[in-house]
């Protein structure tokens, strides 16, 4: 069998000790089969309350650590983590699957062939109901939007992205999704005065709240969101669309 980014893994049947350095994919598996999951990075906040080793973040996992959890499987993002963790693990003997997820689709197929393939445990049967939700039709909106993921310097999400894909999905008009970059630098004065509708503010990566965010626009509305609904994959996705519906009216 092979990741989605088709390195080879032997197939070791379902696995008993898991470690995920993707936040999303930690609450998905926390939510599916929380006795299995034994470690995850100190991003991972899902579900709440959440009790296993930490490993440090996502970009500088403690690989030293990850070893002694004795993981039969590490799971990891092509995005989110580093090519030489994975690549340094690997050849410490742990087994790690790298996903590589930029649309909602590819959400859907990445984490069917994690629970199937990967894990060994099947698919759940809430990713089943997230699926469906999702492919129901589009209704369009048509209001341009954007995207803030930082400030100081502010940046936007740009072309080719799981997020730009997902607004797509609630009927919006991705104002960058012809960026020639997934994540660019753009002058707040300049994305106050272009032909926008709306500027989505969430509360990840950066934190932006009613009094740090809203006030830097002096003519397009902005909106704060949750960043869970609007970037995350897994559990998420049953209630995203309900999420950012309210947070877009």
């Amino acid at each position: 069998m092979h990741d989605d980014l088709g390195f080879d893994l032997a197939p070791a049947g379902p696995a008993r000790r898991v470690v995920s350095l993707v936040p999303s994919l930690t609450e998905a598996v926390a939510h599916t089969r929380p006795d299995a999951l034994v470690g995850a990075t100190d991003w991972c906040t899902q579900p709440a309350g959440l009790e296993v080793a930490r490993v440090r973040g996502t970009k500088n996992p403690d690989r030293a650590a990850i070893l002694d959890l004795s993981p039969d499987l590490v799971i990891a993002n092509r995005e989110e983590n580093r090519e030489l963790d994975v690549t340094r693990l690997r050849e410490a003997g742990v087994r790690v699957w790298v996903t590589d997820i930029r649309t909602v689709a590819e959400a859907f197929t990445s984490m069917r062939r994690l629970f199937d393939t990967a894990l060994a445990w099947g698919v759940p049967s809430w990713l089943d109901e997230a699926e469906r939700r999702w492919a129901e039709p589009v209704v369009p909106d048509g209001r341009r939007v954007a995207v803030a993921i930082w400030r100081d310097p502010w940046m936007v999400v740009g072309r080719d992205t799981f997020t730009g894909d997902l607004l797509q999905r609630l009927g919006l008009v991705h104002a960058f999704a012809d960026a020639p970059e997934r994540y660019p630098h753009v002058a707040v004065e300049d994305l106050d005065a272009a032909d926008l509708d709306l500027v989505l503010l969430p509360d990840e990566p950066y934190v932006f709240t009613a009094d740090d965010g809203p006030e830097a626009f002096a003519r397009v509305p902005t909106a704060l969101c949750s960043g869970r609904a609007l970037t995350w994959y897994g559990p998420s996705l049953l209630t995203a669309h309900r999420d950012l519906a309210g947070a877009l009216a």
